[in-house]
């Protein structure tokens, strides 16, 4: 089993809904929905285009999937994750939009935000004792001689490369996009989350992911509110 501590919103809060329609599941439930074709896009692109995010669910990675250490049980980690919801103030993101990050789609917030940033920060570090090692086959996968140097050191020190000064926000779309097809993508996706683009993301609750067994998808084991919302 491995666990991870993302953000999405509540389980009714109409982005969770939106997005979920569009991926195809409810990481909540863990109920397949009906994917239905769009103007130019027929049922089964959609499908594929989504196949990667949908094993995920609707999310923004803060603490990366991780098997549990050696010393630490569940009921700690769950402890832990009530403490620190407790504690941790809610806040609101001034914007998002539709962004492309390399060849997938995101929302993403339309400037950075310094609180983000360091409420990112604060979960990667509030969890890493939960953490175990990686073995050498975790880090071959992530491909270390395609990193950076901060990302190498990231990967060596937290497990995964794309925390503190390597963080970007993105609660992901898609897979990756032909280039022949991302303006047709671009624009089917700001259709489809219109009532949220350009509006605030408020940063409410955080979540406990699951995953029972590698290579199957992720669902919510416990969503909790942060400190005021």
């Amino acid at each position: 089993m491995r666990y991870a501590l993302y953000f999405t919103p509540p389980e009714r809060d109409p982005l969770t809904l939106a997005a979920a329609r569009w991926l195809g599941r409810d990481p909540f439930s863990g109920e397949l929905l009906p994917t239905t074709e769009a103007e130019g896009f027929d049922v089964e692109e959609l499908v594929n285009l989504t196949a990667e995010p949908r094993r995920y669910g609707f999310h923004a990675t803060l603490k990366a999937p991780f098997s549990l250490a050696a010393d630490r049980s569940e009921d700690e980690l769950i402890d832990a994750f009530e403490r620190f919801c407790r504690k941790a103030p809610a806040f609101t993101v001034p914007s998002v939009l539709i962004g492309q990050l390399d060849r997938f789609f995101a929302l993403v917030p339309e400037q950075p935000f310094l609180p983000l940033q360091a409420f990112a920060a604060e979960v990667v570090d509030a969890f890493e004792p939960y953490r175990a090692p990686l073995n050498d086959a975790d880090i071959a996968r992530r491909k270390p001689e395609a990193l950076n140097e901060a990302q190498r050191s990231n990967l060596v020190r937290w497990g995964y490369p794309y925390v503190m000064e390597e963080f970007r926000f993105h609660m992901t779309l898609t897979g990756p996009v032909e280039p022949r097809r991302a303006a047709a993508v671009r624009r089917l996706l700001d259709a489809s989350f219109a009532d949220f683009v350009g509006r605030p993301l408020s940063i409410s609750g955080l979540a406990l992911y699951v995953e029972e067994e590698h290579g199957t998808p992720f669902t919510i084991h416990s969503w909790l509110p942060l400190s005021g919302a």
